[in-house]
């Protein structure tokens, strides 16, 4: 179900949140039994292009990559993924599997009245896009994947590589019941704050970036929906498949990223039967922020004509 309101470009405070020259709305789609909020631009009729956002950022986070890919002449879907900003938050750690969370998209894609979309993921919406690629080849025409690992070449590294479990304390530290929400919520979220900027380059966060940021971690609930990510990815880790991706993927890894290891990216692209792998040296986790313009250029490429 879809319901449709007024365009989006502002937020509560009227700062605008996309380039003005988008024409894009914010609707609600209940996709398997949850309420989502979707940004959406572009012509209905046109190819799809779903982009998923990771931790702890929302729709938001691909603000840059919206008006090129309409531009281009495709449909683009942003949701804010289940737990975060304005999508409805379900009670329990196991309404966040993977599962879950892929089959979300899949719904999505289904809403537009599309078989197939092409699926862009960064951070965790990365982990979805692969997951999503796995379990439901024939709805992914082409992936792309942005410092997210192959779930099964991340846990091999994290046996294998002590500085990788060493990089991934936090996952460990988020499955404490509690605390880490009253950490996350203590003087005005100030650690998921210096999550963003001391890991970015300096002035990738802006003020008004991280009051936005700010705005949608103080919703009902947020905070918990989020870390349940990370619970349930320990309660219910994803299936181990060495099985290839079909979808020809696109994968892109900031080799400044603080928390993932770089050879992770070669990893991964080799779960893949076409992939094409881009490292940027120097660039952080943050690609979408840190390296838009050479992101988008990236995506239209890999994502060829409408």
């Amino acid at each position: 179900m879809t319901r449709q309101s007024e365009p989006t470009t502002t937020s509560e405070t009227g700062r605008p949140l996309l380039p003005s020259g988008i024409d894009a709305a914010s609707t609600e789609r209940t996709v398997n039994g949850v309420r989502l909020h979707v940004v959406a631009a572009g012509d209905e009729a046109a190819p799809l292009v779903v982009l998923l956002h990771g931790f702890p950022e929302f729709w938001y986070g691909w603000r840059a990559q919206l008006e090129p890919l309409v531009a281009a002449g495709y449909r683009v879907l942003v949701p804010d993924q289940r737990g975060y900003n304005r999508s409805e938050k379900p009670d329990g750690v196991g309404a966040y599997r993977t599962r879950e969370l892929s089959r979300d998209v899949v719904d999505l894609i289904a809403s537009e009245g599309h078989d197939r979309a092409h699926v862009v993921g960064h951070d965790w919406g990365g982990m979805v896009a692969w997951d999503l690629a796995r379990r439901f080849p024939e709805r992914v025409d082409r992936l792309a994947v942005v410092n997210a690992p192959h779930p099964t070449a991340y846990l091999r590294q994290l046996v294998a590589s002590p500085e990788q479990l060493r990089r991934s304390w936090y996952v460990a530290w988020f499955q404490l019941p509690w605390l880490p929400e009253v950490v996350c919520r203590y003087h005005d979220y100030r650690v998921l704050e210096r999550a963003l900027r001391e890991t970015a380059a300096p002035g990738t966060f802006s003020d008004a970036d991280v009051a936005r940021y700010r705005r949608a971690w103080s919703r009902d609930g947020a905070i918990t929906g989020m870390l349940n990510w990370y619970r349930a990815a320990a309660r219910y880790p994803p299936q181990q498949s060495t099985a290839r991706i079909d979808a020809p993927t696109l994968v892109v890894w900031g080799e400044a990223d603080t928390a993932l290891l770089p050879s992770l990216a070669v990893d991964s692209a080799m779960f893949c039967q076409t992939t094409r792998l881009e490292v940027l040296p120097e660039v952080s986790h943050w690609v979408p922020h840190e390296a838009p313009e050479w992101l988008s250029d990236s995506l239209l490429e890999h994502l060829g004509e409408p």
